[in-house]
């Protein structure tokens, strides 16, 4: 559906679920990929080789912490040294430690705004030079669902998540003047390895206040974010696009 010839993109968290998801999409369209993980090293060749099996160009791994500014502005360089240019950007890069407001540990909520909020800011950041030189790119945020409504349990990830929208906005904004597009996505409750862990009771009320009654797919997502990184989307920036199948509207 989208084509991506000539296209490079860095995909964070790629190494599995969604980021894979997003990954393999882009590669089919004909994109050439820079795999970011963060330890999961079976993963993450996995990932590489699945790109690769779909028509991506070139593929290569890198391994860093999102949340390390000096590691971001390192790797964005290598990236364009590499490959010659960075077109695409799409920060899905995440963590959840889910925990009741009260019993939620100091270094607990700061891991989720490090890599969940700092860790797009690190990258928005680091790629919007070469992007600007280039006159042109599109960046992708990975927020979330919880970002809009909240939820009980998931405080640091629900603010991490709403941040990411005022990032998208504020940089949608700042950008626009050299051709650089920002935009998000929120998922709602996707079929991954975590959702696929609830007890029966729990999905069955779960999907009670989903009005397509099922969860998504990582492809609905990937789906998604192909298509506002794509030059089909060439008029759209400072968006949120909801992925949740009515659960929030």
């Amino acid at each position: 559906m989208n084509d991506f010839k000539g296209k490079v993109a860095l995909v964070t968290g790629a190494s599995r679920g969604i980021g894979r998801a997003i990954a393999v999409a882009l590669a089919r369209g004909g994109a050439s990929l820079a795999l970011n993980f963060a330890g999961n090293e079976a993963a993450a060749q996995e990932a590489l080789k699945l790109v690769t099996a779909v028509g991506a160009p070139r593929a290569k791994l890198y391994k860093f912490d999102v949340a390390d500014p000096g590691a971001c502005g390192k790797a964005v360089d290598e990236v364009v040294a590499e490959f010659g240019a960075l077109h695409i950007l799409v920060n899905n890069a995440g963590i959840a430690i889910d925990q009741l407001l009260m019993r939620l540990k100091d270094e607990d909520w700061k891991r989720q705004l490090d890599v969940n909020l700092t860790g797009a800011f690190n990258l928005t950041r680091a790629v919007s030079r070469p992007m600007m030189k280039a006159r042109g790119g599109a960046i992708v945020n990975l927020s979330s669902v919880v970002g809009e409504m909240g939820n009980a349990g998931q405080v640091a990830y629900a603010a991490s998540k709403a941040g990411l929208i005022g990032l998208t906005k504020s940089v949608a904004r700042e950008l626009a003047s050299r051709n650089i597009r920002c935009n998000a996505v929120t998922p709602g409750f996707i079929d991954t390895d975590m959702t696929s862990a609830l007890p029966e009771a729990a999905r069955a009320k779960l999907l009670e206040s989903i009005p397509l009654a099922r969860l998504g797919s990582a492809e609905d997502v990937a789906n998604a974010v192909c298509f506002l990184a794509s030059d089909q989307a060439a008029y759209v920036t400072g968006e949120v696009l909801k992925v949740n199948g009515g659960m929030y509207m």
